[in-house]
């Protein structure tokens, strides 16, 4: 995996110490109190922009209702410190507590949603509690609170915001880097595998509701933050700063700083912080006092900007920082290669990770009976019957449109059966989920590949191993899982070359050829330690020489005791390589047997060729 790594996806801890010192220095030099103020506000958006970045842009749940979780942790700790005489960092303890509380609670309703419908839901909560802030006595309705403390750090106020700047930095680097070490751990790829389909993480044992709920807490969680340093900065908080307009304003700060990266958080919480300040310089100089045309002016902007720049601007800056890589190395090799996740510079520590006990060779692994699927009058599966035994491969196939990929669905818990019965390791197990089938030793891959096409080519083999590993986010977070994550990306790298790509393991997977995502598809698979392997088509698209080398380890792995059950239309690969053959035909079982006898059967013949003379 040598080659270059160049810094297309993480800015890194040496950025981030720059960064740092940038900011000191502009604490420390004699700069305007104006721009400290409009560095502190960049401070403050960056916080719920960077929720945002992980909720809406990573794992793909859009929200217009932060604004409300801003004003909830700013809401808390104003009434606690200026009714009750708590502490400030009481209060802060207290506004994390009621935005988690609220984010639970709101979210049962709101992240099983998908579609238009999830957005529509974030505004209406943003709205309903924008009017319960205005309407409370106890949090002085549409007037507000005043006389909310300074913070005390160490005997000392920060009263000013010269004084609060670098507390407000401070939590927004601790941000940035604990988002930086949660994206690049287990539990970091489970969020951003929901952008690759609930069926793609399901089917590596990711509990996709529980995730969505974790990201969900923790961009509330952010945006209570930043409410908290709000209310004492400004000493005062009222409604208006929470209302849909505010919401608006962050998720747009996410979209044009890059929506997916989490650098592009600051990058948009500065550029449109800076330019709202600009334009209500100069519009009233040019155009009068009398109407409100930054609204205007600034929505005419955004949409040139992301006409020119769809993805955003830090992608933008990122590209125009690799141009002296692509003029030495080439294009092609600066664009092909990752930066390696930590867990991979790590590997040399790496523990074997344990092994599942296969079952004894030709014990019972799979039990299909009476399989039956229905679209409303259309049914797809018929009453379909057949085995698989522990270390035995068996081939599912028949002509386009017989139902073997409905089967697939029914066998692995995507679908849910109409009528019948699977059974699987001794246990009755339809009407399980995918995640469910997962954990139990079933991985499969799919028709039409499904792959995180921007995370590198090991990184998606290791969301295969997801249930291999129990840290959580915390622990990513705080990089408490170095051991765990060595473990994982040994393991997943050993299956990157057990299917031939060991040399890819740093490319992007969506930059591979269609074979080759085949193979990543089921090195992920592999590395889950499965006891049942499900390959759907796993040889289209492979040359001669590929196929032939498939097939070697799939029979390795029969040999060591894991049954394969797949699809495929390449007779001859098929024919040299399966112990049995079930035959569908118009979602009906028509034949089974070994190969020898199934290609000679009239009915095979007739399903494939239309009947003989």
């Amino acid at each position: 995996m040598a080659g270059p790594t160049l810094p297309r996806r993480r800015f890194g801890q040496t950025g981030i110490v720059l960064w740092l010192a940038f900011m000191i220095a502009l604490a420390v030099l004699p700069v305007p109190v104006f721009w400290i103020t409009l560095a502190n506000y960049i401070g403050m958006y960056s916080l719920v922009a960077l929720g945002l970045v992980l909720l809406t842009g990573i794992a793909g749940m859009m929200s217009f209702g932060q604004a409300a979780f801003v004003g909830l942790g700013a809401y808390a700790s104003a009434v606690l410190t200026t009714s009750y005489g708590a502490s400030p960092w009481i209060g802060l303890l207290a506004g994390v507590a009621v935005t988690v509380l609220a984010a639970l609670a709101l979210g049962a309703l709101t992240v099983r949603l998908s579609g238009h419908y999830l957005p529509l839901c974030t505004l209406a909560w943003g709205l309903s509690l924008f009017y319960l802030f205005g309407n409370l006595t106890l949090l002085g309705q549409f007037d507000g609170i005043t006389g909310i403390p300074p913070i005390n750090v160490f005997g000392f106020e920060l009263r000013s915001g010269r004084h609060i700047y670098l507390l407000i930095w401070l939590m927004v680097a601790l941000a940035v880097m604990a988002t930086l070490n949660l994206l690049d751990s287990r539990s970091g790829r489970a969020i951003r595998a929901l952008k690759g389909g609930v069926v793609m993480a399901e089917s590596c044992g990711v509990n996709t509701a529980r995730t969505k709920m974790l990201t969900f807490v923790i961009a509330a969680v952010l945006a209570g933050l930043s409410g908290w340093l709000y209310a004492h900065l400004q000493r005062a908080v009222n409604p208006t700063p929470f209302d849909l307009s505010a919401g608006i304003g962050y998720l747009f700060m996410a979209v044009v700083g890059g929506a997916g990266y989490v650098w592009g958080a600051l990058v948009g919480a500065a550029l449109m912080t800076l330019l709202s300040d600009w334009l209500q310089s100069v519009l009233p100089a040019l155009l009068g006092q009398s109407g409100n045309y930054e609204v205007v002016v600034t929505g005419l902007l955004m949409i040139l900007l992301l006409q020119r720049a769809p993805a955003g601007i830090w992608p933008f800056l990122v590209r125009a920082a690799q141009w002296p890589f692509r003029r030495r190395r080439g294009s092609a090799a600066a664009s092909a290669e990752l930066a390696p996740p930590a867990g991979l510079r790590a590997i040399r520590h790496a523990r074997v990770l344990p092994q599942r006990a296969k079952p004894a060779h030709g014990s019972p692994v799979l039990d299909v009976r009476l399989a039956r699927k229905t679209f409303g009058g259309l049914v797809a599966v018929n009453d379909v019957s057949f085995s698989l035994a522990a270390g035995e491969i068996v081939g599912l196939i028949g002509p386009n449109g017989a139902g073997k990929s409905t089967m697939f669905n029914l066998v692995s818990g995507v679908l849910p059966l109409s009528a019948g019965e699977v059974h699987f390791m001794g246990q009755r197990v339809d009407g399980r989920p995918s995640r469910w089938m997962a954990r139990a030793g079933m991985a499969r891959t799919f028709q039409h590949v499904r792959l995180m096409p921007t995370m590198s080519a090991i990184e998606n083999v290791t969301i295969g191993a997801h249930l291999r590993g129990n840290k959580g986010a915390l622990a990513g977070a705080l990089r408490l899982n170095r051991a765990e994550e060595a473990s994982l990306f040994a393991q997943a790298r050993t299956q990157l070359e057990r299917v031939g790509l060991g040399s890819d393991g740093l490319r992007e997977a969506g930059s591979l050829a269609l074979g080759q995502q085949r193979l990543l598809e089921i090195a992920r698979a592999l590395a889950s330690d499965p006891v049942l392997l499900l390959l759907d088509e796993p040889a289209a698209g492979l040359r001669h020489q590929e196929k032939q080398a498939l097939a070697t380890v799939l029979r390795q792995l029969r040999s060591e005791g894991v049954s394969v059950l797949l699809v495929e239309h390449d007779m001859d690969f098929v024919m040299g390589l399966v112990d049995r053959l079930v035959v569908m035909d118009f979602g009906s079982h028509i034949a089974e047997g070994v190969p020898q006898d199934v290609r000679l059967d009239p009915a095979v013949i007739e399903a494939y060729l239309g009947g003989v003379e």
